[in-house]
């Protein structure tokens, strides 16, 4: 993604934006999201609920659900040690 790492940013809920209409410019999830549409990830991984929760409404506000799903990382590792059900 564009801004990754040290240049990343929060979804936004950490700062409460989950609970706030936007009356200007772009949610900051939609624009988390669309950074993850523009490398064409099929999965991203997130450490946190609030990011799961922002970027899968990201993904649905988007219209990609078929496309890309938001992940918790402790699932890609249950994923890929073949526990999953």
């Amino acid at each position: 993604m564009t801004q990754k790492r040290a240049k990343a940013f929060c979804c936004g809920a950490g700062g409460g934006r989950m609970w706030m209409e936007e009356h200007e410019g772009e949610r900051i999830n939609d624009l988390r999201t669309d950074q993850a549409i523009a490398v064409q990830a099929d999965q991203v991984a997130v450490a946190c609920p609030y990011c799961l929760t922002m970027l899968t409404d990201g993904i649905k506000d988007r219209k990609k659900e078929e496309q890309m799903r938001a992940l918790d990382i402790a699932e890609i590792v249950w994923q890929s040690m073949g526990l999953e059900e």
